[in-house]
This record gives C-alpha cells, sequence and structure tokens, in this order.
C-alpha cells in the first residue's frame, strides 16, 4: 500500500509498505520507529494509505489516526521474518544518511556472525502501527471517466457513506 505521512508543520511524504493485517485496530505495517516515515507518524499521528489494484480498475483509500501495536504484536512478527530480514532491519538506520553500503553491509555480517545459532531479538526501534481508519473512500473506474465514488465516514462507533463525483 502507498501511505502517506506528515511533519507537524505539514510536509507531507509517500511510500510503499507492506500490509501486514487488518484487524478491529486497524491496517497494520511495521517499519523502524526512528525512519522518517516513523519519526513522522510519532509526531503526527494522522496519516493516508491507498490499495490500488490496477488490472481491477479499483482503488481504496484510507484517512485516519496512526498508534503502535502492542510489542507482543511486533515481536511476534519479527520473529516471523526471514532472518534476514531481521538482521537487516537491526542494523539499518533506515532514512537516515550512511557512510557506504560496505559499512552497512559490513554491520549487517558483523551481527551475523555474532548472534550466529542465536535467537535475535526484536530491536527497541523496530515495531508496527496501525491505521484505524476515519474515512474510507471506494473508487470503480468507467471508461468513460465517470468513476463510481463512495466515501465513507466514522463517527462516533458509526459510519456515514456519500457518494462523490468523480
Amino acid at each position: 500500500m502507498a501511505l502517506a505521512s506528515a511533519t507537524p508543520d505539514g510536509i507531507p511524504s509517500v511510500r510503499i509498505v507492506l500490509c501486514r493485517g487488518l484487524d478491529d485496530d486497524g491496517i497494520r505495517f511495521f517499519t523502524n520507529y526512528e525512519s522518517r516515515k516513523g519519526q513522522e507518524l510519532e509526531a503526527n499521528a494522522r496519516a493516508a494509505a491507498v490499495f490500488h489494484w490496477r488490472e481491477l480498475e479499483r482503488q481504496v483509500r484510507v484517512e485516519g489516526t496512526v498508534t503502535r501495536t502492542d510489542a507482543a504484536v511486533s515481536d511476534a512478527y519479527f520473529a516471523s521474518r526471514p532472518r534476514g530480514n531481521r538482521i537487516a532491519s537491526t542494523v539499518s538506520p533506515q532514512s537516515r544518511p550512511i557512510e557506504s553500503m560496505e559499512s552497512l553491509r559490513a554491520s549487517y555480517e558483523a551481527l551475523e556472525k555474532e548472534r550466529e545459532g542465536h535467537e535475535l531479538p526484536r530491536p527497541t526501534h523496530w515495531g508496527g502501527f496501525s491505521l484505524r481508519a476515519t474515512a474510507v473512500e471506494l473508487w470503480v473506474a468507467s471508461p468513460v471517466r465517470l468513476h463510481e465514488c463512495v466515501r465513507y465516514e466514522r463517527h462516533g462507533e458509526g459510519w456515514t457513506a456519500a457518494r462523490r463525483a468523480p
């Protein structure tokens, strides 16, 4: 999914992240909390996401608030990842400048050797977020650009729906 966040003063950024679940808490994804997106989400807990299926000519847009997942959820997901991904998540200072790819690879190899034969715990700088929808927009393409669009907005525990012009 494409995930959009913004700094507290409104400077937006968007990137592709992996949707790792959907439950009562919202849409779940995981990242480095110290990355640009992690810092933006901590400082401004509002975000938006888009799921786009070009071949089906469908799109779902979601707007809402973001909270960290429970540590147990982050631990369980981290443990399920391939070992190489866990090592990379531990050593990568995501979004921040690095000396070189060689130095990053050296950090990876050093941790791989150090932890050989041992479990790799989830680093405190890495974990999950849930995006809880306050608005959801469903869009279906039309050949003559009279696309169908319905926007749902949360009001308390209920939702209202309104058809929107394309």
